[in-house]
């Protein structure tokens, strides 16, 4: 069985692979900005972070299954945001955000949010899933670090704006959760969504685990 993943995160593609699994990659194409503006128009109040990243989800698997049509694959969307004292967050892109959230959140912990979306591209029938993992943040973490770490760009295209498997991991002090989930993709959430379709796990296997 093929895996298709909506996204271009080199994180996701990353946790894949190691777990044995060299799935296709597909642009999604999706308008976030825009996508979550008129859910929320709708709404008439911001999403929950559970609802956020599900629909971006949803939406990324979506459209990449319209792309591919009806075929021998699942297509996976996914997307993260991070909660953090009432507040939350997805990517910075600038060192100035960046850095102030990093000086609010040290000592603190959030909950990381990360959205799946299966789509079963024989049958279109789609599945999904939130998983969450609460992160505890280094107290002792002082300002020289964080200028340093936000320096280095890692923080700025990543929702929270930290990544535990990058720089930041010595500044993670706990995950309460699936780690995997804090990097961009709860792997037993998929398996779960995998299973649902009736597909074996195993069978998405395709790479050496030592490639």
């Amino acid at each position: 069985m093929r895996l298709i993943l909506a996204s271009t995160s080199p994180a996701r593609l990353a946790l894949l692979r190691a777990a044995g699994i060299e799935p296709e990659t597909v642009p999604p194409g999706v308008d976030e900005e825009a996508a979550v503006a008129a859910a929320e128009l709708q709404r008439g109040a911001p999403l929950e972070p559970e609802d956020l990243v599900q629909l971006l989800a949803r939406l990324k698997a979506e459209a990449v299954a319209e792309v591919v049509g009806t075929t021998d694959a699942l297509i996976l969307g996914g997307d993260s945001a991070f909660a953090f004292d009432g507040t939350t967050f997805g990517k910075p892109h600038e060192p100035a955000i960046a850095t102030a959230r990093w000086h609010a959140q040290r000592g603190g912990t959030g909950v990381l949010h990360s959205g799946h979306h299966l789509v079963d591209a024989r049958t279109g029938e789609g599945f999904g899933e939130t998983a969450r993992a609460s992160v505890r943040f280094a107290p002792d973490l002082d300002d020289e670090e964080i200028t340093a770490y936000v320096a280095s760009g890692e923080p700025l295209s990543v929702a929270g704006a930290f990544t535990i498997d990058g720089l930041a991991g010595p500044f993670i002090e706990h995950v309460d959760g699936d780690p995997s989930t804090v990097v961009g993709l709860s792997l037993s959430t998929l398996r779960r969504l995998v299973r649902r379709t009736g597909t074996s796990w195993p069978s998405l296997w395709n790479r050496p685990p030592s490639a």
